[in-house]
């Protein structure tokens, strides 16, 4: 008699907890960005278990019981690639039906900029590594797709939010910034424009400069900067709309974008008549200053509350 009502109690509860209708499992996936080399990369996974066993992935793995969902793609990207500490932001779900073939599986997408640093592979990951965006190799499951999402959030981001900072070092050079903001938009940008674009939204403020010997820095920056700014801008061209600029590179995220067309409105100069804007030459022989900048995350969070100050 006591074993038949134990019974019916345990038949009771299962009841009430659980559900007998098929349901799907959850997982998480992460798409970390970083910046090294000129080079947006993103860092993958190579699977050591089946499916696709050998096949290159984003970092991820299967929701536990216990934890959130932000707690999951935190441990999982631990777990797999040694990464701690990252700052992630949920983008997207994908719940295509046929998206995982072990199982119905509901994927929820994170991505996060970081610094480069050293990555090993653990758990059910073979190996992890970080690959230029342009070098990424086909990926298992939908993460070909998710990626593509992932770097359409990151642009979005950078142009309504000004992010990336995170990409750079601590001091940093505008020309480094403007690089990174190419990068990433996949674009090219006035330098001039650029500079008065980016002090004038008062996230960056200056620092002390180095000194540097004008012998060993002036050819590496001449090859680095005067190319793409003269690539940027024909001679015949007479003036620029920065505008123009970065509202093409997002064209095809769909976004429509209301900006004030006089105030981003710039005449271009002859660059010969003009010092680069990252230096500035001192009276003695043979040096010059480099002036380096650094992100003001007080003023960029009081920037975000006020959106009529962060449009480009």
């Amino acid at each position: 008699m006591c074993k038949i009502y134990t019974h019916r109690i345990f038949m009771l509860e299962e009841k009430l907890f659980s559900y007998k209708y098929p349901h799907p499992a959850v997982t998480t996936d992460c798409v970390i960005f970083g910046y090294a080399n000129s080079k947006l990369q993103v860092l993958l996974i190579e699977r050591g278990i089946e499916p696709y066993k050998g096949e290159w992935a984003l970092p991820g793995g299967f929701l536990r019981l216990d934890e959130s969902a932000i707690q999951g793609a935190l441990r999982e990207l631990c777990e797999e690639t040694g990464l701690k500490g990252a700052f992630i932001r949920q983008f997207h779900t994908f719940s295509d039906p046929n998206r995982d073939p072990r199982e119905r599986v509901i994927s929820i997408a994170y991505y996060a900029l970081v610094r480069i640093c050293e990555v090993k592979g653990g758990d059910d990951a073979a190996s992890a590594q970080w690959f230029p965006i342009n070098e990424v190799p086909h990926l298992a499951f939908d993460h070909n797709r998710i990626l593509r999402m992932a770097l359409a959030e990151l642009r979005k981001e950078i142009y309504f939010n000004s992010v990336g900072f995170e990409l750079l070092p601590e001091k940093f050079t505008m020309s480094e910034l403007q690089k990174l903001y190419e990068t990433i938009l996949d674009t090219k940008f006035d330098r001039r424009n650029f500079y008065k674009k980016m002090t004038s939204l008062d996230i960056i403020e200056p620092v002390e400069e180095d000194q540097l010997h004008v012998e060993e820095e002036a050819a590496e920056e001449n090859k680095a900067i005067e190319p793409p700014f003269q690539a940027a801008v024909a001679p015949e061209q007479k003036s620029l709309r920065f505008s123009r600029e970065i509202r093409g590179s997002i064209a095809s995220l769909g976004i429509s974008i209301e900006v004030n067309a006089d105030e981003l409105s710039a005449t271009m100069i002859d660059s010969k008549q003009h010092s680069d804007s990252n230096t500035r030459t001192t009276t003695g022989s043979g040096s010059r200053r480099r002036l380096f900048f650094t992100f003001n995350r007080k003023k960029y969070n009081e920037m975000k509350k006020n959106p009529s100050k962060r449009e480009w």
